[in-house]
Order: C-alpha cells, then sequence, then structure tokens
C-alpha cells in the first residue's frame, strides 16, 4: 500500500538516541564467538530493498497505482481488512511470472551493505531469514536475481505462498494463517525460535534479532530481543513514542557492527554480568528460561487497537523532510 501521511510527535534527536555499548567491536570484523545461537529475522520491502515488490507490479501489471490508493484508504480506515485488499491486488495482475521482473529488475534498488552483512552472517553460522506478508515465490525470484541462487539459497524466506497460472491471468495468495493480515510475523518468529532451542546443544535459548523498518514489523519486533529500525522512518517513531528499546540504523553496515557489539555482551550476560540495556524486556522470558524443555508455548496476540496500522503491512514507511515535516514515501 502507499504510505498515507499521519501526525505523529515531534521527534527530536535527544529522543532518537538508544543506549550505546561500552564495549568496542571485536579485532576481527568478520567473525566473533557468542555461546547463544542468533537468529536474525528481516522484513523485506523497504528494509533489504528500498522499494515494495508488490507496488512495482501493481503499478504496472495489475490495478494501477490510482486504484492501489484507493485500496489502501480502504485499510486505513477499516473499511477492509489488509488480507481483503491484498487479495484484491494480488488478483489484478495479469502478466506471466518471469515477465513481471522486468520492471522490478529496473526498479528495486538494494541496501548497499546487505551483500556483506549477508557473508558475515554466513561466516559466523547465523541464520538470516526474510519475515514478509508478501509472496515467497516472488521473494525468492527477487533475492535469486539479485544475489544469484547459490548466495539467495542460505536465506530462509517466510511469507505466504501463492497459486500463480502459468499465463499470469491468475495470482492467488495462500495465507500462512487464518487472521486478517494472512501471515503473523509474531506467531512466526515464536514458531521459528522454539524449533532453534531444539538444536541448541548445550540448552540455552537462542537469541533473536529482528530488523525492521515500518510500524507493520511489530507484531515480530516485540517479541525479538533485539530490535533494529531503520533511521528516520515509521518503525522508530513508534519505538521512540512508546519507549520501546531498538538500535537505529542507517545500512546493514551498521547492523554487523552492533550485532559483534551484541555477540560479546551476550557472552558477558551469559557469565552473569547483567543483561544490556538494548535488549526488549518483553522477550527477556526466553532468556530467562534455562532449557530447551522449558521453552513455553506461546501463540501471537491479536493486535490492539493502538497496533491497528499493522493491519496494513509495509504501508508506515515513511520518512519526514526536515523542512515542512510532510512524510515522503521511501519505501512501502
Amino acid at each position: 500500500m502507499t504510505p498515507t501521511a499521519i501526525d505523529l510527535p515531534q521527534v527530536t534527536d535527544k529522543d532518537m538516541s538508544v543506549p550505546k555499548t561500552s564495549f568496542s567491536p571485536t579485532q576481527n570484523k568478520d567473525a566473533a564467538v557468542t555461546k547463544r545461537k542468533i537468529i536474525c529475522f528481516s522484513d523485506f520491502d523497504g528494509t533489504i530493498f528500498m522499494q515494495d515488490t508488490g507496488h512495482i507490479l501493481f503499478d504496472a501489471h495489475g490495478c494501477g497505482s490510482a486504484r492501489r490508493n484507493i485500496l489502501d484508504q480502504q485499510i486505513h480506515s477499516g473499511e477492509r481488512s489488509f488480507r481483503e485488499v491484498s487479495e484484491e491486488m494480488w488478483g489484478s495482475l495479469n502478466v506471466r511470472f518471469e515477465d513481471g521482473f522486468e520492471v522490478m529488475e529496473k526498479t528495486l534498488e538494494i541496501d548497499p551493505d546487505f551483500q556483506v552483512f549477508r557473508k558475515f552472517c554466513v561466516k559466523n553460522d547465523i541464520p538470516f531469514n526474510v519475515i514478509s506478508a508478501g509472496l515467497k515465490p516472488v521473494l525468492r525470484k527477487v533475492l535469486d536475481t539479485f544475489l544469484g541462487e547459490e548466495a539467495s539459497g542460505h536465506i530462509e524466506i517466510i511469507a505466504n505462498e501463492a497459486e500463480i497460472t502459468e499465463d499470469g491471468s491468475h495470482w492467488k495468495p495462500i495465507w500462512r494463517h487464518d487472521t486478517e493480515l494472512g501471515h503473523d510475523k509474531e506467531l512466526s518468529v515464536n514458531e521459528a525460535r522454539a524449533e532453534a532451542a531444539l538444536t541448541c546443544d548445550d540448552g540455552t535459548i537462542p537469541l533473536i534479532v529482528f530488523i525492521g523498518d515500518g510500524v507493520s514489523d511489530l507484531p515480530a519486533a516485540r517479541v525479538a530481543d533485539v530490535l533494529f529500525a531503520r533511521k528516520g522512518l515509521r518503525l522508530e517513531e513508534y519505538c521512540v513514542k512508546n519507549k520501546i528499546p531498538y538500535i537505529g540504523y542507517d545500512t546493514f553496515a551498521d547492523i554487523q557492527k552492533e550485532i559483534n557489539n551484541i555477540m560479546m555482551e551476550d557472552e558477558r550476560k551469559t557469565k552473569g554480568q547483567g543483561l544490556p540495556a538494548r535488549f526488549n524486556p518483553r522477550a527477556n522470558m526466553w532468556r530467562r528460561v534455562s532449557s530447551r524443555q522449558a521453552v513455553p508455548n506461546l501463540v501471537a496476540a491479536t493486535p490492539s487497537q493502538e497496533e491497528r496500522m499493522c493491519l496494513c503491512p509495509e504501508a508506515f514507511s515513511e520518512l519526514k523532510t526536515i523542512q515542512q515535516g510532510i512524510p515522503e514515501s521511501v519505501a512501502a
């Protein structure tokens, strides 16, 4: 959906500040050691790529930007659910799967430091997962195209499946969950955490890192141990307003540096030196569990009225211009 201007409290540089680590990055910036397994989850549109994959397809081969704007407003007003509107948008496409990527290759821009960060994760045995409200076949094709199939194969995609006819006349999302969102990111993160805990030989609970940009990422972000929010966008503004611990970033190079620091901080935590302020208190219940047998079976909570913006995934990744304070769409 196309972002819509929403008045938010003024956010000052002082408000945007986050706790700084007292530890320096390791000497070897490509490798670090920690006892706890670290797992990264990242949003796709507006985070790894600066544009929205669905928007590009809808505008070029589907309902068009004008109709998409109307549908976006229906979600914001509560008239229709994200799932219902998304089905109309995807259903408007009339393009063969392969042909739809010509315009995407020309339009999409990848975060300049993502490739280096991906290699860092592979070298340090950190699973990197994409978690998205989009369609898995589309996201996989984009990663295969921009990264190459071998590199793309190291990235797990947690998203909705799809039915797409060979002639491209029928596109239908196959939703992961029976909710208004279609994909409950919070539930997906908790499921992955519990599954990963079973593979931890020493019985520790995995440390969950989430990387995002928009308010729609909150369902997953609120159950992550460490949250990265792209600077100047809606997720950071929401975190500041609601006093949610987070680490701001401009590119994935910032994230790589901080994860090195987190590794060392978490190592100190396992030695009984306390929990760094950067970690999410709500997610800390996982970190207090001493064995994998004790991992609770959590279910995702229904988004509150306060978080109703979450019903419009990727719609709130807006950057406010300094001069006018008017939201400027950067990524959907």
